[in-house]
């Protein structure tokens, strides 16, 4: 397929556009979302508005929010009317957060009343929450229909809604009472009351963090969840392809602040390299301030480094074991968090379970270190290093365990507090802690 793509890219290239509309009518709409996103702004621009019309409206709902925009950005403003109005208003919400505020406004202004209403529902939660990311477009079933009824309802506005697998069952208030499936309403005859069928529901309120309830939704494998409102009533539908769609956006931007970059938020390919360079400055300038600090540690113990110049060939062996064991402490930790099986409030347990680590990752690191200074140098040396790697391991995995949990208590992202501060926290505390060992043992 790779090869395919750059030959449609050499076609771009020469210009062959006619070729190029006759190449694309045999790639399916996943591979046409995969070549657009390998190009230029230009180029996709004039490669998306060679695709047919039935087509072009589901590939472009299948692109990355900031790739719509620029898309929209090239077109003429009738057809901007168009792809807009056709996004479900969960996707249509998402797509006006990438552009301008005014923008934004002109093209809501253009959209027909149902849909402005249907998108003004969801604009109306803050960023973040499920509200936001729900669709308002769903079948909801009264608990004293009939089957009858209710496949009634379904065959005649399950065209527009967002799914109908799974059907929430309502009172006469329209109070959420549970949820029935469109298999039972299928395999069931049309006289049997609905509230005969339904399930318990298991619902999110509107304004419930977005991630914590698509990972709620993925991991009891729901098809979809009612949203409602802190009356209980139906505001919308959640599904299982949206909550997928957030566990991933979560994850990358887990991934890249693991790693000390900013989240590019659309694909690799397509970002410029300006925004990549962007996505990583901040960071690697917050990590050299950082390394400031090691410096200073060894400045400050010079003379002893002189005294014992062996000491100096173990320093990085150490700050870069410190280094990684809290890194995987806070990666495990953080992890945790987003699948919640720990939470702020489990910090003495995290850190007593991280310490019991720390000690037997040390022990078992510091008896090798031991070992191989203590035939390389002398026993002595031996001591401070094994010594240190008990200490170092203990201290790493501890704060690699405690970071991401002080980051969830203060609201930010636990990942922020994850790898880039734990490697600069531990070089600069794991060398104090060597020379102050190694002055005790040796002396100096």
């Amino acid at each position: 397929m790779t090869e395919q793509l750059d030959e449609l890219a050499d076609l771009i290239r020469d210009e062959k556009l006619r070729d190029l509309r006759i190449a694309m009518d045999e790639l399916n709409d996943g591979d046409i979302v995969d070549f657009l996103e390998r190009l230029g702004v230009k180029d996709r621009a004039v490669t998306f508005r060679l695709l047919p019309k039935d087509t072009a409206v589901e590939v472009f709902d299948m692109l990355d929010q900031s790739l719509q925009h620029e898309i929209i950005e090239g077109l003429k403003d009738g057809d901007v009317a168009h792809f807009f109005e056709s996004l479900d208003p969960d996707d249509r919400v998402r797509l006006m957060d990438e552009m301008p505020a005014s923008v934004a406004r002109k093209m809501l202004r253009h959209l027909d009343p149902r849909e402005r209403s249907l998108t003004n529902i969801v604009l109306g939660y803050p960023s973040g929450t499920i509200g936001r990311e729900m669709s308002p477009e769903f079948v909801a079933v009264p608990e004293h229909w009939s089957v009858g009824q209710a496949m009634e309802k379904v065959r005649r506005a399950g065209v527009d809604a967002e799914t109908i697998y799974t059907l929430p069952v309502v009172d006469r208030q329209r109070l959420l009472k549970g949820v029935v499936s469109l298999r039972d309403l299928i395999t069931t005859d049309d006289d049997v009351i609905v509230e005969s069928l339904m399930s318990e529901a298991d619902s999110v309120d509107a304004d419930h963090d977005a991630e914590d309830a698509a990972r709620r939704c993925a991991d009891r494998k729901h098809l979809a969840m009612p949203v409602t409102d802190k009356e209980h009533r139906v505001v919308g539908i959640f599904t299982v392809d949206d909550a997928l769609d957030i566990i991933e956006r979560a994850e990358s931007e887990d991934a890249a602040r693991h790693g000390g970059a900013e989240p590019l938020n659309r694909p690799y390919l397509s970002t410029p390299v300006l925004q990549i360079m962007r996505s990583r400055i901040v960071w690697l300038l917050v990590l050299a301030v950082g390394a400031a600090l090691t410096v200073s540690v060894l400045d400050a113990f010079e003379d002893q480094l002189e005294a014992v110049t062996a000491l100096a060939l173990f320093v990085p062996l150490l700050i870069g074991t410190g280094g990684n064991t809290g890194n995987q402490a806070a990666t495990t930790i953080t992890r945790a968090l987003a699948l919640g099986d720990v939470a702020s409030r489990d910090v003495f347990k995290v850190l007593w379970r991280e310490v019991r680590v720390g000690i037997t990752l040390g022990s078992t690191l510091g008896a090798l270190g031991f070992l191989i200074a203590g035939l390389a140098y002398d026993w002595e040396i031996g001591t401070v290093i094994g010594l240190t790697l008990v200490a170092i391991c203990t201290l790493a995995a501890s704060a690699g365990g405690l970071m991401p949990l002080l980051g969830k208590a203060l609201g930010a992202d636990p990942a922020v507090f994850a790898n880039p501060f734990i490697a600069t926290f531990v070089d600069a505390t794991g060398l104090i802690v060597y020379f102050l060992i190694a002055m005790s043992v040796l002396g100096i």
